[in-house]
């Protein structure tokens, strides 16, 4: 089936959101046949097409996100990923009954019909060597996006936000203050 000519495709309408309509089939292409003449439709009738002639593939910008997250967490020294507000309110929204954790959490990712970008936020441990550790996460994340997606990833941006000491706590919940002559609000 081809694609209407005035209809935008997924990445078109994620990079500019009043972007033109796409254009028709590529230059070369064969039409389709007639309806209900049977061409295309014997044996051989691919007409000498791979499937990636027959359609596109959409990917969605959340899907390199989570990709790209899963590949850097995979590597050693990477305490959290994101800047401390988001992680903040990332943390909140674990705790709200049936909300999600988000593994793409401080990664932004700008998707095209062929190529990525991405953008990745992180808190490292201390003592890590920064630069070794960057280059390791941007190899990481670029063998998986590529392989997983077929997309080429044209640059990984690394910001480092924070370096998380051995004695510092984790984000906690803190207990609220009850008033004398009140009873503490039970779990």
């Amino acid at each position: 089936m081809r694609p209407m000519p005035d209809t935008p495709t997924p990445a078109t309408v994620h990079k500019n959101p009043g972007a033109a309509p796409t254009p028709g089939p590529p230059a070369g292409a064969r039409p389709a046949p007639p309806a209900g003449t049977g061409a295309g439709t014997s044996t051989g009738g691919d007409g000498g097409r791979s499937a990636s002639e027959r359609g596109r593939t959409a990917l969605a910008v959340g899907v390199v996100e989570k990709i790209a997250g899963m590949a850097a967490r995979e590597v050693s020294g990477i305490h959290a990923l994101g800047s401390g507000l988001a992680r903040t309110f990332g943390a909140m929204r674990d705790r709200v009954p049936g909300g999600r954790s988000s593994i793409g959490r401080g990664i932004k990712a700008e998707v095209g019909e062929k190529q990525t970008a991405i953008d990745i936020a992180l808190v490292v441990e201390y003592g890590v060597v920064i630069p070794e550790l960057a280059r390791q996460v941007r190899e990481n994340i670029i063998e998986a996006v590529e392989r997983m997606t077929g997309l080429e990833v044209v640059e990984v941006n690394i910001a480092v936000n924070d370096v998380h000491l051995p004695d510092e706590p984790e984000f906690e919940e803190e207990e609220p203050v009850t008033a004398p002559g009140q009873r503490p609000k039970l779990k």
